[in-house]
């Protein structure tokens, strides 16, 4: 369906304290002017107090107090609003954060209080029976009897009331219990443990936001639950306040599907996205009440365009070279999801099996594990859809089935088949069982363990490891294929179009693992191997007197890749970015068990890169020698998002060259500033002084011609039609409506193998019959064929926006 409702674009913002819902009406009328419909914001529920992102929610009842509170929400709606934009909210409804002095979850604090008994117990996804009644709260940085030894642990008072203090934790008392208890007796009292961090992963009894322990998961599949945690958000629809919605994660939820009936119910059908990985040619489910998704898979084919396949196998050839091994990132994958899941899903899986062991008591329990490990091991997306009391799909079995042989292809004795048989049937709610109520829950549990093993293993663990070309390593990416036929992008957005036409696209998002200008000056890697090649061993000559023992060859190639990608960058941005890395990857390092000389020797390796003035020179050299690619790419991707079907997100600062790397690198203040005055010099009729002002020219000029000719590119009778061109390098479509075409873009990709023949010499662009303004240089041109060196010729842009002008066919 159609939401009347949906943005024609959206700009992201970040709010934190530094960045307030103040701050952000400060910015209205630039962003209006910049051509936006709404302003995009991150959560605006209560968090964390200095929360940085909001995704950590304390409070479901009021806009955060650290962003302005209700009444700075209302003062950014009422100027937004009077400039004629719109807002999208965040949503988070999986998961709140767990108690600290300053940040009270209120409904989980009365859980802790009040055990089972509480109003709230049904709100949390708590295993109560694997702790004897008691929720596990692993806080503390030693063994209980090691921290009571050392004193660590008090009694206090919070708000008028008992607690128990650790540090920055506090924990409420249960009504009635004596504080003059010895303290060991006195925890022994409550309905919460108290336990060391390290049994997290292994004994932890409360559903997580993946393996994040400070987030406890949230039942809003329960009704009460769902209205009590939407209330403000879905009053903020009815009243005009809000105009769409973003769904956190909707894979960590029990019944996706039906919480969008549910959301689409209260709402009235508002205008939806959620944040869904399509894994491949995985397509959203059709039921859903949905727009779309938050642009993941456009990013994809958007970036795939400006790829050269040619590039390929050279650069597998080199990663090769410098390792000493060629990498198999499906090895990769599979040797990550193991990992994944016996160690960091420990708890989950355990979890799983007292499910299997209740509802299929005939199966072996190591049997059954190896299984279950398997066939969360081996999922290639992440995860089905399957309802309890609901028929599955037969593909919802081959793909369980499949999981589960490839998942096992590493394991030594493959498990009999009647327990895949049996496993598999428990995932799809079917078959004899003895406890109905836990094959539903098994059901619903494995779907929702299925997405943390594939973000922890792929997108936080192998994308950290596998180095061709490290720019394909996104959200939702395949590093696998390098690049995109222009024939299958047409037919991607064509389809969007036809299937999903409002839904999101995106380039940059405050989860991508590298802002849209790095990944389009790394893609010119594929370009140039050969040169690449040569100037990596040139690096790893003069990089010599820096490289510690300890420094392995993958990781020094992973930062040289970084180097060029994100150049100039800080010594200290640039070595935040390594220790993450080197840790995410947990090759040598990892967040639990740091080795502090591997860290060293990374960390030198760092700055003597940043600060070695032949290294520097070296780096800028290449630079600057790959610019014309470079701004090929930068300008090509964004006028392609921009303009092809769906809802385009700018986030925030990438309407200026944006190099910035993996959160929190990404969250950085926006000098809205110096954007305010590139634009309004732009507008004043000066020329691009830089690639920054191109690419602030190009954004401007797409959302406003997106916000004028709106029904070409949201409206009911919105079309897309491949414009032909007789160059690979070109690519080029139109928007219109049901009357015709209106609007034309064209875009360079590949530009170095275009400028090493010679430009595009009489090659052709197709126009519709007409008058056309390339809105970006204000040139004309006549419909038929037109030679493509005039329309984005070696003196101007490498691309360009035509729309239709004058009376003429």
């Amino acid at each position: 369906m159609r939401y009347s409702s949906a943005p024609v674009s959206t700009h992201r913002l970040q709010l934190e304290p530094d960045f307030t819902l103040d701050d952000a009406v400060a910015q209205v009328d630039h962003l209006a002017a910049l051509g936006i419909t709404h302003l995009y914001l991150s959560p605006i529920l209560q968090a964390k107090v200095g929360s940085k992102h909001g995704y950590d929610v304390t409070d479901h009842t009021a806009v955060a107090e650290g962003l302005g509170g209700d009444a700075g929400f209302a003062r950014l709606v009422e100027a937004a609003h009077a400039a004629g934009l719109g807002i999208v909210v965040d949503v988070v409804p999986n998961h709140m954060t767990t108690p600290t002095p300053l940040s009270l979850n209120r409904p989980l604090w009365s859980v802790l209080r009040e055990g089972r008994q509480s109003a709230f117990a049904t709100w949390f996804d708590v295993d109560w029976d694997a702790q004897d009644g008691h929720i596990l709260m692993p806080v503390l940085g030693a063994p209980l009897d090691e921290v009571l030894a050392a004193g660590e642990i008090s009694v206090g008072e919070h708000e008028g009331e008992p607690v128990v203090q650790y540090y920055d934790h506090v924990f409420p008392l249960a009504p009635g219990t004596d504080v003059r208890m010895p303290l060991g007796d006195l925890l022994d009292a409550q309905h919460y443990r108290l336990a060391s961090w390290t049994v997290g992963d292994s004994e932890l009894n409360y559903r997580r936001f993946f393996d994040v322990t400070s987030l406890i998961a949230v039942r809003v599949e329960e009704p009460e639950v769902f209205d009590a945690t939407h209330a403000l958000l879905v009053d903020g629809i009815r009243s005009g306040a809000i105009g769409g919605l973003r769904i956190d994660h909707p894979d960590g939820l029990a019944d996706p599907e039906g919480y969008l009936e549910r959301l689409g119910d209260a709402t009235g059908d508002a205008w939806v996205v959620v944040e869904k990985i399509l894994e491949g040619d995985e397509q959203l489910p059709h039921t859903w009440r949905t727009a779309g998704t938050t642009g993941y898979d456009a990013l994809l084919r958007i970036g795939g365009l400006f790829v050269d396949p040619a590039g390929a196998a050279p650069l597998d050839d080199l990663s090769t070279e410098l390792l000493g091994e060629r990498q198999d990132l499906a090895e990769i994958v599979i040797e990550s999801k193991r990992w994944v899941v016996q160690v960091m899903l420990a708890t989950e899986v355990s979890r799983l099996m007292r499910l299997v062991a209740r509802a299929r008591p005939d199966l072996e329990e190591a049997a059954a594990r190896e299984v279950l490990e398997a066939m969360l091991v081996g999922m290639d997306r992440y995860r089905v859809y399957v309802r309890p009391g609901t028929p599955a799909r037969a593909a919802d079995r081959e793909e369980l089935e499949a999981a589960a042989a490839h998942g096992g292809e590493s394991v030594k004795a493959a498990p009999d088949a009647s327990t895949v048989r049996g496993v598999v049937d428990l995932a799809l709610g079917v078959g004899a069982v003895r406890d109905e109520a836990a094959r539903d829950e098994f059901v619903v549990r494995f779907q929702q363990t299925c997405g943390p093993a594939m973000a922890k293993a792929i997108e936080d663990t192998a994308y950290y490891r596998y180095v061709r070309l490290v720019g394909l390593n996104e959200v939702g990416g395949d590093p696998t294929r390098v690049g995109l036929p222009v024939a299958e992008f047409h037919g991607f957005a064509g389809s969007l179009l036809r299937e999903w036409p409002q839904s999101m696209t995106t380039l940059s998002t405050h989860d991508t693992k590298r802002a849209e200008d790095v990944r389009a000056r790394l893609f010119v890697l594929a370009e140039r191997p050969d040169a690449w090649a040569t100037w990596v061993r040139a690096a790893r000559e003069l990089a010599t007197p820096l490289r510690a023992d300890e420094l392995d060859a993958l990781t020094e190639y992973f930062l040289w890749q970084t180097v060029v990608g994100a150049w100039p960058i800080t010594e200290e941005r640039l070595q935040a970015y390594a220790l993450k890395a080197i840790r995410e990857s947990k090759l040598h390092t990892r967040w639990t068990e740091p080795d502090e000389a591997y860290e060293s020797a990374v960390e030198r390796f760092v700055s003597g890169v940043v600060t070695t003035p032949g290294i520097v020179a070296h780096v800028e050299a290449w630079v600057e020698a790959t610019r014309l690619e470079t701004r090929a790419n930068v300008l090509g991707q964004k006028l392609v998002q921009l303009t092809m079907p769906g809802v385009p997100d700018v986030y925030q600062g990438t309407d200026l060259v944006d190099l910035s790397l993996v959160d929190p690198d990404n969250r950085r203040a926006v000098d809205y500033a110096e954007r305010r005055d590139r634009l309004a010099r732009l507008d004043d009729g000066a020329s691009p002084a830089d690639l920054h002002d191109e690419k602030l020219l190009v954004t401007s000029a797409a959302l406003r011609t997106r916000r004028e000719r709106s029904a070409c590119f949201t409206g009911e009778a919105a079309t897309y039609v491949p414009v032909g061109t007789t160059s690979e390098h070109a690519v080029a479509f139109g928007r219109g409506t049901g009357e015709g075409v209106d609007v034309v873009t064209v875009v360079t990709r590949l530009a170095g193998r275009l400028a090493d023949a010679g430009g595009f010499g009489d090659a052709d662009l197709e126009l519709p019959d007409g008058r056309w303004c390339d809105v970006l240089s204000d040139r004309t041109f006549g419909g038929g064929a037109t030679r493509l060196a005039d329309v984005i010729g070696p003196d101007g842009l490498p691309v360009a926006l035509l729309v239709r002008v004058g009376d003429e066919s």
